[in-house]
């Protein structure tokens, strides 16, 4: 399975993240967390434990992200809240429910969900932890399938170089939509980028995009747009015949094998004798059919053999 094609349920201990930013300028930004999960798939369940009394700040941003709010009170000298304990209750429950939930992102770095991650691993689920980098357990993050730490998270957005200034302003969003779905893609091993691929990642990164709603009638359109700009280069795919980008923003360009070829032909040309070249002598008439090639000479590869051929029989 794919990443594109995973389920997430994203399981925050909040109390440990409260914990990781005191003395910190700047606050908990799940947004950051959010678009970075995104990336890795749909997200199905959204859930965060905490005393919420004690962080009332953060209600409400946690509320606009659909983030389900589990109350947990603390439980007064004990030295152990049940925030860690409802937790894991909670994911193992999906765990067994839920067979199409087959990622489990772990929002803390507490070394006491280390048993919790093992278990889901022998269940077959793909554990994704994230924390701040000085405040998580070296224990958890080595059990983990992935880690991320929050300080690397993207913290503005993707800039559009080279976008010309006479574009409305509705294109300049798209297109710096359109490239930080790549840049996605990119981070997550993806070699082939299928349109459809890339209009999926746009869409979890904004559930509202609509490719009409910019003037194009369709996404093929969109990303011929934004190739006449020289934001990307696309092609068309053998099989399918959809379209497939195969550069964007900085990436070097390599010439299309079609291209290279005809390279590799004159090149081929050149360094024949000037009397042989297109099977016919200057002063002489018109050779006739070569004779067939010694058998040791014969080429291995399937490519070379029909090079070979075209050569000799290409003004027959």
């Amino acid at each position: 399975m794919t990443d594109g094609d995973r389920s997430l349920a994203v399981f925050i201990d909040f109390e440990n993240l409260a914990l990781g930013f005191q003395g910190r300028r700047e606050r908990f930004d799940i947004i950051r967390v959010l678009e970075r999960l995104v990336e890795k798939g749909k997200i199905v369940a959204k859930k965060a434990y905490a005393d919420w009394s004690r962080f009332a700040q953060y209600t409400a941003p946690l509320h606009e992200a659909a983030i389900e709010l589990v109350e947990i009170p603390r439980r007064g000298q004990s030295g152990k809240n049940s925030a860690d304990i409802r937790l894991c209750v909670d994911a193992m429950d999906l765990a067994y429910s839920k067979d199409h939930i087959d990622t489990f992102v772990i929002v803390s770095g507490d070394s006491d969900f280390s048993p919790l991650v093992s278990k889901l691993k022998e269940l077959g689920k793909h554990v994704i932890g994230l924390g701040l980098a000085e405040a998580t357990s070296d224990l958890l993050r080595d059990n983990c399938d992935e880690f991320i730490y929050y300080d690397d998270l993207d913290r503005g957005p993707v800039s559009v170089p080279g976008l010309p200034t006479q574009l409305p302003e509705s294109k300049k969003k798209v297109f710096g939509l359109l490239l930080e779905s790549l840049l996605a893609l990119r981070r997550e091993n993806k070699e082939v980028l299928f349109s459809s691929m890339v209009k999926d990642t746009m869409k979890r990164k904004k559930p509202s995009f609509n490719e009409e709603y910019h003037g194009y009638r369709t996404f093929s359109e969109l990303l011929e747009d934004a190739a006449q700009n020289g934001l990307i280069d696309i092609e068309r795919h053998k099989g399918s015949g959809t379209y497939v980008v195969t550069r964007f923003g900085s990436e070097p360009r390599t010439p299309p094998p079609a291209a290279a070829r005809a390279a590799r032909d004159r090149a081929r040309a050149d360094a024949q004798p000037a009397g042989v070249r297109g099977g016919r002598d200057r002063g002489g008439p018109p050779s006739r059919r070569p004779a067939a090639p010694d058998p040791a000479t014969v080429p291995d590869t399937g490519e070379e053999l029909v090079d070979l051929i075209e050569d000799r029989y290409a003004d027959e």
